[in-house]
């Protein structure tokens, strides 16, 4: 269980020797009963959890988070919404040295020019990948068009024009002279994937643009929530290596976001949040009843999270052989990998390489 998610209301966490004893409501109690209405739902042993994502109406005790920080497992908290509310992470300081390269690096323009175009060259790839394994599934598109060219003129408005049209932009990336420039193939790009992407979901859940705050369909609520939770994943692991994830290059360096964790993640975005969500509503795990409408826009439910969180561990857990690293991989030793890259980049920034996408 490298996740335990504790998302149900009035739950209790507690340590109990070298295990983790999570109580929640009895469903079967009396509740106008005086006898006790918990019980115990899971005993989880510590060595077998990675990370703790737990709700802002979830209890822990201190001896519990105590023993999960001691063991080096960060916690995470987060509000109805999908917001995350914070973090607790173990306690480290052996990266001084690190850090002082990082804040140098961070400030060279040929650093921060060199490390995001390899981030949005890596985006666009995964973006198009996406597209196109999605339109070989379906019949859109022939096996033969999922090469890096397409041959033949693609008709205007086709899957297959939007391909053609991505494939243009890999070498204005390749020669873009700021960070402005590629800030801008990045936009055009992801707004021109969203379109294609937007036709494979089912008719009942309408995608027209991307909305986040508040996130204004379901279709937003399940993108912006898959978004924030690898976002503070990433975190955790930047943070883990001693990395201060604050200083952005492709995404500037501003009060109250984790900037290089928004950079180090683009090329996931299309690979786990994107292609999920369309799994999710594809194969109905995911219907109306588990969303609901607060404070002006649309979030997952309990339940909803719930089924997101189960289809969430499951992606990011399981194995497949990467082309790329010629060895078999999960999305989450990637996700930590893209942390440990980068700093090693910064000693050789040409070693640099984002995830890419079979």
């Amino acid at each position: 269980m490298p996740t335990l998610c504790v998302n149900q209301s009035g739950c209790r966490i507690r340590l109990s020797g070298e295990r983790l004893e999570v109580f929640g409501p009895d469903p079967e109690s009396d509740p106008d009963s005086g006898a006790a209405r918990d019980k115990l739902l899971r005993e989880i042993p510590l060595r077998d959890v990675d990370r703790l994502i737990m709700g802002d109406c979830t209890h822990i005790t201190t001896p519990a988070m105590s023993a999960m920080l001691d063991a080096g497992i960060p916690i995470q908290i987060f509000s109805w919404s999908g917001r995350c509310l914070g973090s607790f992470l173990p306690s480290q300081n052996k990266h001084g040295a690190a850090r002082l390269l990082q804040y140098r690096r961070t400030l060279e323009p040929a650093f921060a020019m060199e490390i995001s175009r390899r981030v949005i060259h890596a985006k666009l790839y995964n973006q198009r990948r996406v597209l196109q394994r999605v339109g070989a599934a379906r019949g859109l598109i022939k096996a033969a068009d999922t090469a890096p060219t397409l041959q033949g003129p693609p008709e205007p408005g086709t899957l297959r024009h939007t391909l053609a049209w991505m494939d243009a932009l890999f070498g204005s990336v390749r020669n873009a002279a700021s960070i402005d420039e590629l800030r801008g193939y990045e936009g055009a790009t992801t707004a021109r994937y969203f379109q294609a992407w937007a036709t494979f979901l089912p008719a009942e859940f309408p995608f027209e643009r991307r909305s986040t705050r508040p996130p204004l369909n379901a279709v937003n609520a399940c993108v912006s929530f898959g978004s924030t939770i690898i976002y503070n994943e990433m975190v955790a692991f930047l943070h883990g290596h001693g990395l201060d994830p604050a200083l952005g290059l492709l995404h500037s360096t501003e009060d109250g976001r984790w900037s290089l964790a928004l950079d180090l993640m683009e090329p996931f975005r299309p690979v786990f949040v994107e292609a999920l969500s369309l799994d999710l509503f594809t194969h109905q795990i995911l219907n109306a009843t588990h969303f609901e409408s607060r404070n002006g826009g649309v979030y997952l439910n309990e339940e909803g999270r719930k089924k997101f969180f189960v289809q969430y561990e499951r992606r990011m857990e399981r194995q497949f052989m990467s082309e790329a690293l010629g060895h078999r991989t999960t999305l989450r030793q990637q996700l930590e990998n893209q942390a440990t890259d980068f700093k090693s980049a910064l000693e050789n920034p040409p070693g640099f390489e984002p995830f890419l996408m079979n």
